[in-house]
C-alpha cells in the first residue's frame, strides 16, 4: 500500500464530485482503488454555482492508496532432453544445462500478468536457485511481471519439496501486504506437486489446487474451477489464498520489446537464509526430511530372433516357432 499524506481536498457536497490534485490522480490513474480517509476540518467557500463548495484545507490524516499484490514463485529447471541426477546425492545436476522457466510456472505468471492489466495489482516473481535463476526471473519481468527476488544461498541447495516450500513461505511472509499467491501446477524436473500445497501449508492459507479458471475475483474473495477427472468443482474463497493452475487456466504471452528492455535494466534483489532469518540446519540436505536412497536407469534388453523365409517350408516353421512362443508366454 502506497501512503499518499497532506493531500488538498475540494469535494463538492451535493454531486459528489472529487477534484484530486495531481499526486493523487496519478495514483488512481494506476488503476488503485481509494481504501480509507480521514479529513480534520473544512470551511464552506463561497461559490457562483448552484451547489455549496466544501474545501478541507485541512490534512488529509490517513489517506491509503489499495493495490492488490500477487506474488509467484517460479523455477528455473533443465530443458525436459538435458535432466541428468547425480547418483550420489539424489538430486538434480543443474550445472553445465540449458536452463528455462519451468514451462508450468508460464501458466501462472500468465494468469497474475492478466489479473494485474483487470484489476490493477502489483506482480512479483519470487525464485529459489542458483545465481543463474535471475535470467528466469527476468524472464518473467518482460512477460509483464513488476518486480522479483531471487532466494540464492549455499545452504539451500539440496532443498526437497519441505525445505523449499519453507523457504519459499519466509519470502512471501517478508514481502507481505499479499492478496494472492499463484503456483504453476508442478515443476517438471521434480513431478511433485507439492512446494505449492507446502507454501500454504507453512503460511496457514487455504489453497485451491488445479485452477482451471478464475471467474470472479474482488479485493476480498475469488471464485474458481477446480479441474477434476470427471468435471469440474466450483470453490469460492476468502483472500489471502494460495492457489496452483493448470494449463487450461490461460494461454502464456511473449515477453514484449519493452519487457525485456525493463528486465535488462532491472537490478534482481537476492535473500539469503540470513535475510529470511532462518537456520541453517532447516534447509538444504541436512533439512529435508525426504532421503533418495537410490537412484537406477532402467535397463532395456531385448532378445530377438530373426527367422528369414524364403518358401512356405520356412514360413510355416517361423508361424509355428512364434505360436510355441507365445503359448511360453502364457499369451495365447
Amino acid at each position: 500500500m502506497n501512503r499518499i499524506a497532506e493531500q488538498s481536498w475540494k469535494f463538492n457536497l451535493i454531486t459528489g464530485e472529487n477534484i484530486f490534485n495531481d499526486t493523487l490522480s496519478n495514483a488512481l490513474a494506476d488503476k488503485s482503488r481509494l481504501a480509507i480517509f480521514d479529513i480534520d476540518d473544512f470551511e464552506v467557500l463561497p461559490n457562483s454555482g448552484r451547489w455549496p463548495i466544501i474545501d478541507a484545507k485541512a490534512e488529509i490524516n490517513s489517506l491509503w492508496i489499495m493495490k492488490m499484490r500477487i506474488i509467484v514463485p517460479i523455477k528455473q529447471v533443465p530443458e525436459t532432453k538435458s535432466v541428468r541426477m547425480d547418483e550420489t546425492t539424489g538430486t538434480v545436476i543443474r550445472e553445465g544445462v540449458t536452463a528455462i522457466i519451468n514451462p508450468l510456472d508460464l501458466y501462472a505468471i500468465e494468469l497474475a500478468v492478466s489479473m494485474k492489466d483487470k484489476h490493477g495489482a502489483e506482480v512479483i516473481a519470487v525464485s529459489m536457485g542458483p545465481a543463474k535463476a535471475q535470467y528466469a526471473l527476468k524472464e518473467a519481468v518482460a512477460m509483464g511481471v513488476d518486480s522479483a527476488v531471487l532466494l540464492c544461498d549455499k545452504v539451500f541447495a539440496g532443498s526437497d519439496t519441505w525445505a523449499t516450500s519453507y523457504v519459499l513461505a519466509e519470502a512471501v511472509k517478508k514481502l507481505g501486504g499479499y492478496s494472492l499467491v499463484i503456483c504453476g501446477e508442478r515443476a517438471t524436473d521434480g513431478d511433485t506437486g507439492q512446494v505449492g500445497p507446502g507454501i500454504a501449508a507453512w503460511l496457514d492459507l487455504p489453497i485451491l489446487s488445479y485452477v482451471s479458471k478464475v471467474d470472479h475475483l474482488s479485493e476480498s474473495s475469488c471464485r474458481v474451477h477446480r479441474f477434476v477427472e470427471d468435471g469440474y468443482d466450483i470453490l469460492s474463497c476468502d483472500l489471502p489464498a494460495l492457489m496452483t493452475v493448470v494449463k487450461e487456466v490461460c494461454d502464456p504471452r511473449l515477453p514484449t520489446l519493452r519487457g525485456k528492455i525493463k528486465a535488462r535494466q532491472m537490478d534482481i534483489p537476492v535473500w539469503d537464509h540470513e535475510s529470511l532469518g532462518i537456520e541453517p540446519e532447516t534447509v538444504g540436505l541436512n533439512g529435508s526430511p525426504t532421503c533418495v536412497v537410490k537412484i537406477a536407469k532402467p535397463k532395456v534388453t531385448r532378445q530377438c530372433q530373426l527367422h528369414k523365409t524364403g518358401n512356405p517350408e520356412d514360413v510355416a516353421s517361423a508361424v509355428e516357432k512364434f505360436y510355441l512362443h507365445l503359448r511360453q508366454k502364457e499369451l495365447v
